[in-house]
């Protein structure tokens, strides 16, 4: 019981309730000096032979029944044994592009035709799942880039944040620039071992304040490791009137920029044609960026006071059953 700590110590300052009600002048004209509901009935027991026992045998209980309350006012915890947590210090952000090209439908998953969003979305999604370790971040960007998720071990969340994303919600254009510095920001001043950014986008950087390049030249300085993805499909067959024909939707993609970006801050260009190509890049970067294997150890705080608060309530129940065994054994005789 050495690690039992109280959290409100200051409750134990009402257990003089008791001695400050005695000393009130009301309080010496009652025959008792703590009341609670159930004691009314105890009071006819009072005048009976055996009245100075129940006397001292009612004191004792209330005294302890006020004593286990205020124990379980003052909040009793302790420190539970060690529970393993892979720590890698390593902060990991994703920036995700949700222009109007992500909604292109050249992704499949098994028999069904996706959008570029929802597929990213279904592999990224198990890649966040097993950066256990890591603090994961995530930054949606369109025209501007916004901050969806700090940088938290809460990767379950991170990944909801991303599953709840659409296309659209940060504007129609692509400002691939302003969305490294975003993440850069929010990188070079964390006290990690390392810093890394995975970039995805399928197009070309069209709006924003930094030019990508300028951005990548930030992300060096503040020693970010960025990761690039390109993705989108290069062959997809169009339905028209006229006949179909064959387009590359991917025609846009400034492959040339993401993967300057990626070897000016020490990262990799990887290219994403389908969900195959896509599960595999997450893969490798896994391979890129090992998930933690050291454990830190820490020690939950358990609360006790459930115990001191039941067994009050326990003593409060045997103490009407022995009032109602009194009564029962004064109306026999």
């Amino acid at each position: 019981m050495s690690d039992v700590q109280f959290q409100w110590s200051w409750a134990w300052w009402l257990a003089a309730l008791p001695l400050l009600a005695l000393l009130l002048p009301a309080a010496t004209q009652q025959a008792a000096a703590l009341r609670l509901p159930f004691m009314a009935r105890l009071g006819g027991q009072l005048q009976q032979r055996s009245g100075h026992l129940m006397r001292l045998w009612r004191a004792l209980l209330l005294l302890l029944i006020w004593a286990l309350l205020i124990t379980a006012a003052a909040r009793p915890t302790q420190l539970g044994e060690p529970v393993s947590q892979p720590i890698s210090g390593r902060d990991v952000m994703i920036a995700v592009d949700l222009s109007g090209s992500m909604e292109t439908p050249d992704m499949q998953i098994g028999s069904r035709t996706l959008n570029r969003l929802v597929a990213l979305k279904a592999i990224m999604g198990e890649f966040i799942s097993r950066r256990q370790g890591d603090r994961v971040g995530l930054i949606l960007f369109g025209r501007n880039a916004y901050l969806q998720s700090p940088l938290s071990f809460d990767v379950g969340t991170v990944r909801q944040l991303l599953e709840e994303s659409e296309i659209g919600l940060a504007g129609k254009e692509t400002a691939i620039g302003d969305a490294l510095g975003l993440a850069v920001k929010r990188l070079r001043d964390q006290p990690a071992e390392q810093r890394v950014l995975i970039l995805v986008t399928d197009g070309a950087n069209t709006a924003g304040a930094i030019a990508p390049l300028k951005a990548a030249e930030l992300a060096a300085a503040a020693k970010v490791k960025i990761h690039t993805i390109g993705i989108g499909a290069e062959r997809m067959v169009q339905r028209s009137l006229f006949g179909d024909r064959v387009v590359n939707p991917s025609a846009d993609l400034d492959e040339a920029t993401l993967t300057a970006i990626a070897e000016q801050t020490g990262g990799e260009y990887f290219r994403a044609r389908d969900t195959g190509e896509m599960s595999r890049v997450y893969q490798a970067i896994d391979q890129l960026e090992p998930i933690a294997q050291d454990d830190q150890a820490l020690r939950p705080q358990i609360e006790l006071y459930p115990y001191p608060l039941g067994a009050a309530v326990g003593l409060a129940m045997l103490t009407l059953l022995i009032a109602a065994g009194w009564q029962q054994r004064r109306q026999s005789l």
